[in-house]
């Protein structure tokens, strides 16, 4: 399937037609003229793989994020604080917020953050840098995003939204959630004194699902993965959170095989079922045909999408759409028919075929993807995940 065997048209859904406008222009976007390196069109990973995961991108072209996330009509804060006094989190034990900082260091000259030892840098990005600190409480290993907070507060990322808004709704978001396919926000310290900001995340020691080199995986392998991928996802969805850059950067694999979905340094969380958002903030690859039209569009639809290309990038070992500049790689994710290698297996194509629909309202769901018989497998349709706030609303 990987090697040399001429890739085959697919079709989807009878709509490859949908989003093809002859010499229409698509969404300007800024930097686009000159050829840039394919890398700026791609996922960035950190100084190591463990950290790429907690990069904390942000950049509008370098990273291939764009701001411009429409607001829901009430802010991250307002929507938690909400469910919280309506028993709505799924969080049984609180993150922990600690208002004090205290810089020292250990017997060994480590520099120390409270109770943290530092060890070294995984991962850095345009809003700050993730280093991997041990706690001397329990001996454990976390990934912790630091922030200056006034760095944050200058860095402009929309009209009316800095850097801060993202970081801090970020943290709101993290706050509500509790699932195995989900990277767990342990502490969040904030002292009022300094120009910190720290957030204290579970430390996933593993490696990306794929990055796109070349080499693939086994169908076995990858139905693993996608499982865990897809689990996640519906969980945030019911929750009505769009994770807003699905990518293999944010998708870890732990020591014992599953996925964690983390970076949610982009995503949005709304009231009810009404995710339209107008620009998508994700990576080039990753982002859906809708999204490159400067009309607004369905995050949770845009999230499936992502899902569909990580897939296709687990199985096939490279990215469906891939242009030399920003502007080519939107025109190849809007016009170009999705290709695959001849002797991929049927089952597998029809899922591929189902998920990067270029027509958003027939593209498969993620409640489909769940039960398409290449999910299920051996194994079954992966299980809703009954967390603690939907127990607590039947109970």
């Amino acid at each position: 399937m990987c090697g040399d065997n001429c890739p085959i048209e697919m079709g989807c859904c009878g709509c490859f037609g949908f989003l093809r406008k002859p010499q229409r222009s698509l969404v300007p976007i800024r930097g686009t003229g000159p050829r840039f390196s394919q890398e700026f069109l791609l996922p960035e990973g950190g100084d190591d793989v463990d950290g790429a995961l907690f990069n904390a991108d942000g950049t509008e072209i370098m990273n291939g994020n764009v701001s411009g996330f429409r607001p829901p009509s009430k802010g991250a804060e307002e929507i938690l604080l909400f469910r919280a006094r309506s028993g709505l989190i799924c969080r049984e034990i609180p993150v922990k917020e600690t208002r004090q900082v205290i810089r020292t260091e250990d017997e060994n000259g480590n520099k120390m953050v409270n109770e943290y030892v530092r060890e070294y840098k995984i991962g850095s990005g345009s809003y700050g840098k993730v280093v991997l600190y041990r706690s001397t409480k329990d001996g454990k290993h976390y990934a912790i995003k630091v922030f200056h907070k006034s760095h944050l507060l200058k860095l402009r990322v929309a009209p009316s939204e800095t850097a801060m808004t993202d970081v801090l709704r970020e943290v709101s978001i993290m706050k509500m959630l509790d699932h195995p396919n989900i990277v767990n926000l342990i502490e969040v310290i904030d002292d009022p004194t300094t120009d910190h900001f720290y957030m204290v995340l579970e430390y996933v020691k593993g490696k990306r699902v794929c990055d796109g080199s070349g080499s693939c995986l086994s169908e076995s392998t990858s139905r693993r993965y996608l499982r865990d991928i897809v689990a996640g996802l519906i969980y945030l969805h019911a929750h009505n959170i769009v994770h807003g850059d699905i990518k293999p950067d944010n998708l870890l694999v732990t020591s014992n095989g599953n996925v964690k979905i983390g970076d949610f340094s982009v995503s949005q969380v709304f009231e009810d079922d009404n995710d339209e958002l107008r620009r998508s903030p994700g990576t080039p690859v990753f982002t859906a045909p809708e999204c490159c039209l400067g009309v607004t569009y369905h995050g949770k639809a845009a999230d499936t999408w992502a899902v569909g290309i990580t897939l296709y990038c687990m199985v096939v070992g490279q990215y469906p759409f891939l242009g030399d500049t920003l502007q080519d790689t939107y025109d190849k994710i809007v016009n170009n028919p999705l290709t695959v290698p001849i002797d991929m297996n049927p089952l597998l194509r029809s899922l591929l075929e189902g998920l990067l629909c270029k027509d958003p309202k027939q593209r498969m769901t993620l409640r489909a993807t769940a039960e398409h018989p290449w999910v299920v497998g051996d194994e079954g349709p992966i299980s809703e995940f009954l967390c603690r706030c939907r127990r607590n609303s039947s109970s």
